[in-house]
């Protein structure tokens, strides 16, 4: 059951050590209280992603964080309960979404959750809380790679890798909206949906190699890295002279700048930033209908470990999702 607002405890995942799946739990800790320009969110879902994963097992942010124990999750869907002093932004009763923190120690599995207010924004209205979880980390990351990095332009040729994913459905939506000609790499069980999400062209990466059926790129949106199949080495072969590969999982390594410089192309590495400004003008494009928010599957809270099995097959299709509310 719920934690009461008016109690001093809520509930929480937690992991005592690093490990598989197993190691997350679900406890009373006590709850947070907002300091001056933060406010106090009830959660209702929050979203996961592989760097919860990765960090869960002792990589991803697991530098950041420190030894457990602690409490992942970045990606929050709510209502404001309180405000610290200060805020004018938001008020209590508002419904908010956001990556709080991130890469700190943000706490999302949880029932509340504190953050400065300008790392929220107010929710798309066309979604619920379970939909709108799912859009912070993965929305802000295609975004900021897209528009912030890249400096994408209309008529540009982009190239998203793990297209289906949930960075990439929205890489896919988002470099169409911004006048692109868009490819992506997905299985081809995938790419009826992805067309239907804007893609212009699709690669089925498990029956041919991409680098020998895309050229004259000029943006690479690199989302699996070269830990498989070397996969970021293989994308400068596609981009013209001058393109820019944007390395999103595992930035750029010593032979992957060297590789770049010698074909004439860029590299950049990258990770994402809370940008409430930014999921404002995103949650405006949702509610316009020009982007759609993918969800395979809705776990409870107690189920955080399953949902963890499942995000590590990296076969999901969009985003997995905690029910945190009753």
């Amino acid at each position: 059951m719920s934690t009461p607002p008016s109690t001093p405890t809520m509930r929480a995942v937690i992991q005592d050590r690093f490990g598989g799946p197993e190691v997350l739990r679900v406890a009373q800790v006590p709850r947070p209280a907002p300091l001056p320009t933060e406010v106090l969110v009830r959660v209702h879902a929050a979203g996961i992603n592989p760097v919860d994963w990765k960090t869960r097992a002792g990589s991803g942010m697991a530098q950041v964080l420190g030894e457990p124990p602690f409490t992942l999750g970045w990606d929050v869907s709510g209502v404001v309960e309180e405000i610290g002093f200060g805020v004018t932004t938001l008020k209590p009763g508002d419904e908010v979404y956001g990556m709080p923190w991130f890469p700190r120690a943000a706490g999302g599995y949880a029932e509340y959750v504190t953050a400065p207010a300008r790392q929220f924004a107010r929710k798309p209205a066309a979604l619920g809380h379970e939909q709108a979880a799912a859009v912070p980390l993965a929305a802000l990351t295609a975004w900021q790679a897209l528009v912030d990095t890249a400096d994408l332009r209309p008529g540009q040729r982009v190239l998203v890798h793990a297209a289906a994913g949930g960075v990439g459905h929205f890489a896919v939506q988002f470099a169409k909206h911004l006048g692109a000609h868009v490819i992506g790499t997905a299985s081809a069980r995938s790419h009826d949906w992805l067309t239907k999400l804007g893609a212009d062209e699709l690669v089925d990466y498990t029956a041919v190699r991409f680098e020998d059926v895309i050229d004259d790129v000029d943006v690479v949106i690199d989302l699996v890295g070269d830990g498989h199949d070397r996969t970021s080495t293989r994308s400068l072969q596609v981009l013209r002279p001058g393109g820019l590969l944007v390395a999103v999982p595992a930035g750029v390594s010593a032979e992957l700048g060297e590789a770049a410089e010698a074909r004439g192309v860029r590299v950049s590495a990258f990770l994402v930033e809370p940008d409430g400004p930014a999921l404002t003008h995103i949650a405006g494009l949702v509610d316009a209908g020009a982007v759609a928010v993918e969800v395979e599957e809705v776990f409870p809270l107690e189920q955080v470990g399953q949902a963890h099995s499942r995000g590590e097959t990296c076969r999901t299709r969009g985003k997995l999702v905690l029910r945190v509310a009753p």
